[in-house]
């Protein structure tokens, strides 16, 4: 009998452990509050980036110092712009060409990698990155540069469902973090240069099949799926012509290439939508619903529940792609933040997409004069529209003209944090612009969809980055901290009073969020463009950060990427702790 009772009590046990390691929706929904773990690209789906620990603060941080670091290896450095993932004391941190890492969280020790075999003849506009993977029940998700999505055991690395989610040959990619909500994995597509259709995709986590699929530009076909994978159709989004004209909608981009965000208050997912396609925006006269947008989708019905464009009839590369990130506002009101690569910040009510506010979160703006509260459109400047090359003499070149921010943004795939404390956003800016030209251009499968050149500039001698501080309610930049260099890293904020952020010139640092002090600095060898994350484990608080300069602006950086050509590249992950 006693042996009995002692083989069921560890039988109980094995079970409590085994419940105790598998990701649920629950944990996932609390992810922003539980400082054990980080489950979520933005460290909690609501995308705030924001951890309540405080034993590293002001204060402590002297002490902070490495505790480990891990070389992702090999001769694949490139742009490393993964947030990692922990959760049963193991870290999965994604690297470039869509491999993937598992690590012990205390030590570093590799438990087992995956690399994803790439086929000749991937399209990746912007480097060859991956912005990090998703965790659920004993899985951990990741899309890759030949777009498609994996899911791997987290204990072994061992592929347990691999899906397409389109063809590479045609110009789409997946270099995103996935999103999880409701048990439905949530991903988009990235390749708006060569006129692929974006979309938002949901998939049940545990086996990959499709459950619904929402086009992101106007006039396409929305559906569901059944349990055997039979589609069936869910409603046009929009209205077909009514915001493009003649055919090119089937090629119009709007990718949503940086994924996603989701509330659970609202049952909403915010997915951001890319550059209408040609660049050439006289040959698509109208709007172009929905590129350059905020897009919120009923998880459960795959429908769009509403939409904000943030730049109707997109002529500069503005994107709209920027994470949408919502927050408690006082008095049940829930609103979502977004500081757009066009250079200003909105606040849209999260349930209803009704603008609140809207500023300028850059100095220099020349393609708007503002935004206008009451109808939500921008005021344009129609001179500082790149010119049609149809109304010039040869027919090949429309008029340069020079436009700020440039097209990689006021801000770019970096992303913001949010503190529930001082109720400020960290925006990651940066100050730049471009001479900027259309040219004629039609459409070829696989091939560049611009119809644009371009050359980006500097606008100031002493700094290109910017930390700053941002107040949604008043839109003051309350404090800044500049840089040299663009800043291409997300941004961490935390309950001990911290926000964290690295540079391309190799620096980890944290400032006072309250007054931009910047109170700590550590040099990493390489760049960062990544995000960093906090986490707790027996009973100490742990900051990690990859390392690894890349991503877009050595590619299309112009005479920016020649100012920053000194730079390493790398491609390693850093973790923290504070000395005892």
């Amino acid at each position: 009998m006693r042996v009995k009772l002692l083989s069921l009590l560890v039988s109980l046990g094995m079970a409590a452990t085994a419940a105790q390691a598998v990701v649920t929706d629950q944990m996932i929904e609390n992810d922003a509050a539980t400082t054990g773990d980080v489950l979520s690209w933005g460290v909690g789906t609501e995308g705030q980036r924001y951890s309540p620990l405080k034993k590293i603060n002001p204060g402590s941080i002297g002490k902070l110092v490495p505790a480990w670091s891990f070389s992702f290896g090999g001769e694949k450095q490139r742009g490393q712009e993964s947030q990692p993932v922990i959760h049963n004391g193991k870290m999965f941190v994604t690297g470039s060409y869509s491999r993937i890492f598992a690590l012990d969280a205390k030590t570093g020790r590799k438990l087992w990698k995956y690399e994803h075999r790439l086929p000749d003849g991937i399209m990746p506009c912007c480097d060859v990155i991956n912005r990090g993977a998703a965790l659920y029940d004993n899985l951990v998700i990741f899309m890759t540069l030949d777009a498609q999505i994996v899911a791997l055991n987290q204990d072994t690395g061992d592929v347990v469902w691999k899906e397409k989610i389109d063809n590479y040959a045609a110009g789409y990619s997946a270099s995103a973090a996935p999103i999880i909500a409701n048990g439905l994995v949530l991903t988009g597509v990235s390749g708006g240069e060569f006129g692929v259709v974006g979309r938002v995709e949901a998939r049940n986590a545990k086996t990959g099949a499709l459950v619904w699929s929402r086009p992101t530009v106007e006039g396409h076909m929305g559906y569901t799926y059944d349990k055997d994978g039979n589609p069936k159709e869910n409603g046009i989004s929009g209205t077909t012509n009514q915001t493009w004209p003649g055919d090119l909608w089937k090629t119009g981009g709007a990718a949503t290439w940086l994924g996603g965000t989701y509330d659970k208050r609202t049952g909403l997912a915010y997915f951001g939508t890319g550059n209408p396609a040609p660049w050439n925006s006289h040959l698509r006269k109208g709007d172009n619903l929905f590129s350059c947008s905020t897009v919120a989708i009923d998880v459960k019905t795959g429908k769009i529940v509403w939409h904000y464009q943030s730049t109707p009839n997109d002529g500069w590369d503005f994107d709209g792609v920027n994470e949408f990130v919502t927050y408690d506002a006082g008095g049940g009101k829930i609103l979502g933040g977004k500081a757009d690569r066009n250079g200003f910040f909105y606040v849209l009510d999260a349930k209803t997409g009704k603008l609140e506010n809207a500023f300028p979160f850059v100095k220099k703006i020349t393609w708007a004069t503002g935004i206008d509260l009451k109808t939500g459109r921008p005021n344009f400047v129609p001179e500082n529209r790149p010119g049609d090359p149809t109304a010039g003499a040869d027919g090949k070149k429309g008029q340069t003209v020079f436009s700020a921010p440039s097209f990689l943004g006021g801000k770019n795939q970096m992303p913001m944090a949010y503190s529930p404390d001082t109720k400020l956003f960290y925006v990651p800016a940066n100050e730049w612009g471009m001479e900027i030209w259309n040219e004629p251009i039609t459409y070829k499968k696989g091939a560049a969809y611009l119809g644009a050149g371009f050359t980006i500039k500097t606008i100031n001698d002493d700094y290109i980055g910017a930390m700053r501080a941002v107040d949604p309610k008043t839109g003051k930049i309350v404090w800044e901290v500049k840089n040299n260099a663009p800043l291409w890293g997300g941004v961490l904020t935390t309950g001990g009073g911290l926000v964290f952020w690295g540079t391309p010139e190799g620096y980890l640092q944290a400032a006072d969020a309250k007054t931009g002090k910047v109170v700590w600095k550590f040099q990493t060898g390489s760049g960062i463009v990544a995000p960093p994350v906090t986490w707790e484990e027996g009973g100490e608080q742990y900051v990690a950060v990859v390392s690894g300069w890349g991503g877009a602006v050595p590619l299309w950086g112009g005479d920016v990427a020649k100012k920053v050509n000194y730079l390493e590249q790398g491609g390693s992950v850093w973790v923290f702790k504070l000395m005892k």
